[in-house]
């Protein structure tokens, strides 16, 4: 695909991406707010998480087969159709308050994301050259983090208006789940809307070059593998900034809990941005992973060894805003959003350079990854509920970015096994 043709699908690829965000990061509202009107505990609550990321592991490889079966153009049609039946499934969940039937809305949208994804990210890794692919991951990312921002905060604004926070409205559970209906009908309508107008765009198929690889199992391309599990434990540690930072305000008393994602995004656009305008001109893209992987670890002994009753780097961050009564403990889980950013736009073409006709299953293997979103999380959820001590739980995020920071440095490098 040369460049002079890629502003189509980098337009319709962007459209996408807004809707991944926006959907993925509604759940970090929706994890406080099924907590008390199903009265959940911690772990239970992040079954959310559970539920929506394990679909990536379940339907990667029956999603790839159907890609290579409809194209890439239909498929990702498909997939709008399966999110739209997701969210329609919102209505008999919010109806009945039936956690059941909210796991099971929250899987379906995570299989149509499975199909959207497993299509999406490799267009933007080929539709120019290789070294600039996290420039263009990171504009994505932009669109699809920028979304986020505003999802925590539609959420809160369309469920919460006139009752406060989930916490004084759960006085009236009854009313407080019929809010869930109208947003999720509206939901519904966009998905099938971009359904008929992926259908119909002009919107090309990838055609692949013959690779260096010829008929190996993706399983003995190490920089691949290697890459999916860095992605495992970076998008596990990017569930815990955004989904439960709400959780953990909520935890220490904090009201307006479910707003409290859109800080997480923000930093993560910030971070996109510096992405943008350094990737590759300035910084190579190991370079940014490896940055990423640092500052996440310090990020993290920031959450875990600050006070939940200072404000001084709320005060020198927020102060400008009116919003610096955060916690530092809160502020630090924000700030993982800088360090989260550039992990995924940098791995992806890392572990998919030069794999030719191999890039539709490499492809598929990384996208499993995003079952991390599913597991870390409930580790992490596991934890606090072991130690009745939330702060001391992100700890697992060291485990997570040392992995990262192994990849960063070696890992992408690695040609074989033996």
């Amino acid at each position: 695909m040369h460049n002079k043709s890629s502003l189509i699908p980098m337009i319709i690829i962007g459209i996408l991406f807004f809707v991944f965000g926006f959907v993925t990061w509604l759940n970090g509202s929706l994890i406080p707010f099924l907590k008390v009107i199903l009265e959940l505990n911690e772990f239970e609550a992040l079954f959310v998480t559970f539920a929506f990321y394990i679909a990536y592991t379940v339907m990667a490889l029956p999603m790839a087969y159907l890609l290579e079966r409809t194209g890439y153009k239909n498929g990702m049609a498909i997939g709008l159709g399966v999110m739209a039946i997701g969210s329609i499934l919102f209505i008999p969940a919010a109806q009945n308050a039936s956690f059941a039937i909210f796991l099971l809305a929250l899987f379906s949208l995570g299989t149509g994301l499975t199909i959207l994804q497993t299509a999406s990210n490799p267009y933007i890794v080929l539709v120019g050259p290789i070294e600039s692919a996290a420039m263009r991951i990171s504009i994505m990312g932009l669109i699809n983090k920028s979304a986020g921002v505003l999802a925590p905060l539609v959420f809160t604004i369309f469920v919460f208006s006139g009752l406060g926070s989930p916490d004084t409205a759960s006085q009236d559970i009854d009313s407080l789940t019929s809010r869930l209906i109208a947003p999720y009908i509206v939901m519904a309508s966009v998905l099938v809307f971009l359904m008929l107008f992926v259908k119909f765009s002009s919107l090309p198929e990838l055609e692949f070059e013959e690779d260096e690889y010829d008929n190996s199992s993706i399983f003995n391309i190490p920089r691949v593998v290697l890459g999916a599990i860095a992605l495992f434990f970076y998008v596990g540690i990017e569930v815990i900034a955004g989904d439960t930072i709400g959780l953990y305000a909520q935890n220490i008393g904090l009201v307006n809990a479910t707003a409290l994602t859109s800080y997480t995004m923000v930093f993560m656009v910030i971070s996109y941005i510096f992405g943008v305008l350094l990737i590759p001109k300035f910084i190579s893209q190991e370079k940014a992973l490896l940055g990423s992987a640092l500052l996440g670890i310090v990020f993290v002994f920031g959450i875990v060894f600050s006070s939940k009753t200072s404000h001084a780097i709320s005060e020198v961050l927020w102060g400008w805003s009116g919003v610096a009564t955060l916690p530092d403990t809160i502020t630090f889980v924000a700030l993982l959003g800088l360090s989260n950013a550039l992990v995924w736009p940098t791995i992806w073409p890392l572990a998919l350079e030069n794999l030719g006709k191999h890039t539709a299953k490499a492809s598929a293997l990384l996208i499993m990854a995003i079952a991390g979103g599913a597991i870390i999380p409930l580790t992490f959820g596991k934890i606090a509920q072991i130690t009745q001590d939330m702060q001391v739980s992100y700890l697992i995020g060291i485990v997570c970015y040392l992995f990262i920071l192994l990849y960063a440095i070696k890992g992408h490098k690695v040609k074989s096994w033996s």
